[in-house]
Parts: structure tokens; sequence; C-alpha cells
């Protein structure tokens, strides 16, 4: 499987494309311009690959902020956890508060179920619920190419911020102690900003979270 990166919008934030047998997903969709989502386009052709869902980790703004633009171009299903839509059915709120031009959605996403198993054309991973930084939180598990996408969860050394709606460090801890550190040591670790890590690393030297 491919992963490819593309750091992108003002928040700095990870959105993700992955590849494998001329499929693709993208997790996450932060594009905040045309630019950046022309790079996506272009990677996706280059590997000859179709673009078969959008799968989000939570609701925040910086998160989905391009996926108007996504879906305007793509007519692939969106899936998140249903958890609490609040920020999904306030993304426009959202917007508002950072000064951006944001309208609400005029649908509900395809329903990700927290402890099952989702398949999507090639790709199976293992649906991880994950709430602290945010109710909504999913982090996504590759067993087979030993890779988790953990959104704003977990960090390079760090976690997410628990300050926002419904944020809360101690459900977050325990999130990340029982969903991601259980996971084998060498399991790699793709956050939703900054660089990627290993889940035996974050367990030694995490400042914020140690085993």
């Amino acid at each position: 499987m491919i992963v490819e990166t593309f750091e992108v919008n003002p928040f700095s934030q990870n959105t993700y494309l992955l590849i494998e047998d001329g499929q693709a997903i993208l997790i996450d969709a932060g594009f905040s311009v045309p630019s950046e989502l022309n790079k996506m386009t272009d990677t996706l052709k280059q590997h000859h690959a179709i673009l078969k869902a959008v799968i989000l980790t939570h609701a925040h703004i910086d998160h989905v902020m391009g996926l108007q633009r996504v879906l305007e171009k793509y007519d692939v299903p969106v899936w998140l956890c249903h958890k609490d839509l609040y920020l999904w059915q306030n993304f426009h709120v959202q917007g508002n508060f950072y000064g951006l031009n944001a309208k609400a959605f005029d649908f509900i996403p395809n329903e990700l179920v927290p402890g099952e198993m989702f398949m999507v054309g090639r790709f199976t991973m293992e649906v991880l619920f994950t709430p602290g930084h945010s109710p909504d939180h999913v982090s996504l598990y590759f067993k087979d190419e030993n890779k988790v996408f953990a959104g704003d969860v977990l960090f390079n050394g760090s976690i997410g911020r628990t300050d926002l709606y419904k944020g809360n460090y101690d459900i977050l801890e325990k999130s990340v102690r029982e969903k991601l550190y259980t996971l084998p040591d060498e399991t790699e670790v793709f956050p939703g900003h900054g660089p990627s890590t290993l889940i035996g690393h974050e367990k030694k030297f995490n400042a914020f979270i140690k085993q």
C-alpha cells in the first residue's frame, strides 16, 4: 500500500491518499485551495488509480474544509463516525469562528461503526473509536500494513488539543492507552499534523502520555 501525504491548508493538516492495485481512498480532506487538490489529482494520474471513497477521522474544519472540492470532482461516498454529528452539522459555524467562508453540508456521510472491520475497494481497516480530541473521532488501523491513521489524537511527541467542543484529556488519554498503545510497537502512526512516528516510540518518549 502506497501512502501519499499532503500537508495542506493554514492549519498544516495532513491529508492522506492511500493507493493499492489501481484504487485509492482519501483519509480526511483538508484542501483549502484548488492547487492543493490538484496535487492529489496529479498523484492519482501518476499511479493510474481511481478514487473510491473519502474517510474522515473526525469533522473538525481543518480535516473537512476541502471535502466539497473533492466531491465536485469525484463522485465518491464519504464515511464518518456518527457517535456525535455536532461538528459535521455545524461545519459552517466552525468556519465562521476562524473567519472562513464555509457553507453547511447538505448531506450526512455514511456511518463508520467503531469496533468493526471496514472494507472499501481493496482496503480493509479496523475502526478504532478514539474520542478525547473530538467526540466523533476514530483512528483507522491497517493491521496487515502495520499502519494506523490517528487523526488528531496522537502526534509525534505530542497529543491532540482537548480545549475544543467536547474535548477531554482524560478521555483522550484513555483512547491512546487502550486503543493505540495496545497496537504492536512497530505500528507506524500517521497523525493529522506533523511527521509520522511509531507506537513503540511514543510509548517510551511521548511527553504527554507514556506507557
